[in-house]
């Protein structure tokens, strides 16, 4: 059969080295599956397909260092996934029965349970019995933080496969940034990720939740996954009919040939690739000094970053060699292997080197306070009605004195006419048209206190390179949030002074775990403000996914949604919050939204503040084109994120209400949910198209970079 498209040269700098129990992981992988009831009989795979997969040296080449029992459990688990995949596949992806397909995934967390103590069901098709054994010869030697993780990751694999079945039932193709997200759970390299650790070190529990070690597994996982899409392009797209592979999906957004998607593909997995080793050497290190990790936690954390690389390469080697994908004309990836003859090697090494330097670089070379012209603001897709507070005058005119009391114009950043200018209540007025004056004037400052703070960082501690003082002014910041009936810490400043009177005026009838929630929320978005910092320090574009995933933290939309939630009560239960759906939903929403902001903030970012925060120039860079073509891209994905919204909300959730027999009164709440969004995003652009803050005469008048004549009062914590 014809391949339909070549594959590309792979980045793939760490070579791939085989465990040398790789027969004894064979010999006990092929008898633990025919015990389970995998093989003959079962419908699914002969020994001949157990055979040519070869699972055992998938497993040896990416586990290249634990020993022979390790490496044989290890392998069990990946016979057992797979046969999963083809067992679903055979069973319900093919006959499109969904029912049938969720009765059999519900059953299987039922297997995992987090006390070894617990009962769990008799098995009763070899997918149960394979996940009981396994869990039981597993978790004993892992801690409780490894067994709640690895359950978590090991669910989202399983549940995660009823998207890929509806979305096969609907014909639909996902947006690129839905399809990234979603592969990760179905693909399942987050629950590669945990067998890295039993494989290598246990993360500390520590440091497992932070943004380092979770950009590790992300970019560990969006490597493995389209790496496999270019391989098994042929396989699931061709032959099996399946239209959740990264290559289609490019295909479809951009309406190129299958030969430039798959370039692309690749392109992102290299740039995936780069972010990982960009974020072992710089924001590890720092991590494990700043949450004072021992000396064997620390190496613990570096055995399992090491874990992961080897699985990248061993994973890679893999692909090569399995019957399952297409391999066919493959580059090698080691410089040492190709070409040959006297004098060849050095070349190839040179030109390896020259194209994977010219890829990173690129990211470095941005030339900052271009002059780009006016924001070119294209036509924008909003299916949703405007409605604004009625009390929207009255809130403007309660802005001002609140600002002036938090000392936000006395410090040197915004003064009345930049107050003004950016329109807070406008914003306001549209996020929330049937408030209180109360919660109007409260979303008012929210926003002016964000806002205000957006603006504060880059320019106070950016421009003096001051990232040790961002760092304390973040730990501040997080002490005015007081979740028990500790006294709140002084305020020295204006963020200080207006967060601690936002804290105390929202927080006043919220239970302990509301508090805990929201705080989670604002220092999400005060510790992406660092990541910002950081960039900016080392002039550096972020990669694409990267960026648009941290947007959504610096946008402040956790705090957006927390605020959003708290107006429906109890009545909506947390777990549908948890869902998938709805966090699709969220998602889609947010990136609608900060995509919008970028468009409109092009030129004040990019000509007046010498930004490097912005979708367009982040497309401009990764795909070397100009400003209009840049702006297309990121119109067009914020349609296809507005349109995915919509989907959403008449195709998935009313399968989740379903899902859940969520009561009338809960359906009510998630119908508000919903509207709030829809409110959220239809004030937002209102908002943006009115405001002078982004408009090419107050620019040109107000945004010159200047800087406040002293350091802010940032004093140390006692």
């Amino acid at each position: 059969m014809t391949q339909p498209f070549h594959l590309p040269h792979f980045y793939m700098p760490y070579p791939a080295r085989l465990n040398p129990h790789v027969d004894e992981a064979r010999a006990h992988s092929t008898a633990w599956a025919r015990e389970m009831g995998m093989l003959e009989g079962s419908g699914i795979w002969e020994q001949s397909d157990l055979d040519a997969h070869d699972y055992g040296l998938l497993c040896a080449y990416t586990h290249p260092d634990c020993d022979g029992p390790a490496l044989s459990l290890i392998t069990d688990w990946y016979v057992w996934v797979f046969f999963f995949d083809d067992h679903f596949l055979d069973m319900f992806k093919r006959t499109q029965d969904r029912a049938a397909g969720k009765a059999h995934l519900d059953r299987l967390p039922l297997f995992m349970p987090l006390d070894l103590t617990a009962d769990v069901p008799e098995p009763e098709n070899p997918v149960e019995a394979g996940l009981a054994d396994l869990w039981a010869r597993t978790v004993p030697a892992m801690s409780a933080d490894w067994r709640r993780r690895f359950a978590v990751a090991t669910e989202h694999l399983l549940n995660e496969s009823m998207w890929e079945l509806s979305n096969i039932n609907e014909g639909r193709i996902a947006n690129p940034v839905e399809y990234i997200e979603m592969r990760r759970k179905v693909g399942g390299a987050p629950w590669s990720a945990g067998l890295v650790e039993y494989a290598t070190a246990e993360v500390p529990a520590a440091v497992a939740g932070s943004r380092p070690l979770r950009v590790l597994m992300e970019t560990f996982s969006d490597a493995v996954h389209l790496r496999n899409d270019l391989f098994s392009y042929q396989r699931e797209v061709e032959d099996e009919g399946e239209n959740s592979n990264g290559v289609l999906v490019l295909e479809t957004f951009f309406g190129c040939t299958t030969q430039e998607a798959a370039d692309t593909v690749n392109d992102i997995l290299t740039s995936r690739l780069h972010q990982f080793e960009h974020t072992a050497f710089t924001e590890v290190p720092p991590l494990t000094v700043e949450k004072g990790l021992t000396p064997d936690e620390t190496a613990a954390v570096a055995a399992y970053a090491k874990g992961l690389q080897d699985w990248q390469s061993g994973g890679h080697e893999w692909h090569m060699r399995s019957s399952r994908y297409m391999n066919k004309g493959a580059r090698p990836t080691s410089p040492w292997r190709t070409p040959t003859g006297l004098g060849t090697s050095a070349v190839d090494v040179r030109a390896l080197l020259a194209e994977a330097g010219a890829e990173r670089m690129r990211a470095y070379t941005h030339v900052p306070h271009q002059k780009v012209g006016p924001a070119r603001i294209p036509d924008i897709l909003m299916p949703f009605e405007l409605r604004l507070n009625p009390d929207l005058e009255g809130s403007r005119a309660r802005l001002l004195p609140w600002a002036r009391r938090m000392g936000i114009l006395s410090e040197g950043v915004w003064d009345e006419d930049k107050l003004t200018a950016s329109d807070l209540a406008l914003c306001a007025a549209g996020l929330n048209p049937d408030g209180s004056p109360e919660a109007l004037d409260l979303g008012t400052h929210w926003l002016a206190f964000g806002t205000y703070g957006d603006d504060y960082y880059p320019l106070v501690f950016g421009h003096r390179r001051d990232l040790a003082g961002a760092k304390l002014s973040t730990e501040r910041l997080t002490a005015c949030m007081r979740v028990d009936s500790e006294p709140p810490l002084a305020p020295a400043n204006a963020m200080e002074r207006s967060l601690t009177d936002l804290w105390r005026r929202t927080t006043a009838e919220m239970t302990v775990e509301q508090r805990r929630t929201l705080k989670a929320a604002v220092c999400v978005m005060l510790e992406s403000w660092l990541w910002e910092l950081s960039n900016q320090l080392q002039h550096r574009v972020p990669d694409p996914v990267d960026y648009l995933e941290m947007r959504r933290a610096t946008f402040g939309s956790d705090l957006t949604l927390s605020l959003c939630r708290m107006g429906h009560g109890p009545a909506v239960p947390a777990e549908v919050y948890r869902s998938g759906p709805v966090r699709s939903l969220e998602n889609a929403a947010i990136d609608y939204a900060c995509l919008l902001n970028d468009v409109f903030s092009y030129q004040k970012e990019i000509e007046y503040e010498g930004e490097l925060h912005n979708s367009i120039l982040v497309v401009q860079t990764f795909f070397g084109c100009d400003y209009p073509a840049a702006l297309g891209v990121v119109n067009d994905l914020m349609t296809r994120r507005m349109q995915q919204f919509q989907h959403v909300v008449t195709h998935e959730l009313p399968v989740l209400y379903e899902d859940f027999a969520l009561p009338q009164k809960a359906r009510e709440g998630m119908r508000d949910y919903v509207v709030s969004l829809q409110n959220w995003m239809s004030g937002i652009l209102n908002w943006h198209r009115e405001v002078d803050r982004y408009k090419a005469d107050h620019l040109a008048r107000r945004a010159h970079g200047f800087l406040p004549d002293r350091a802010p009062a940032v004093p140390m914590l006692r």
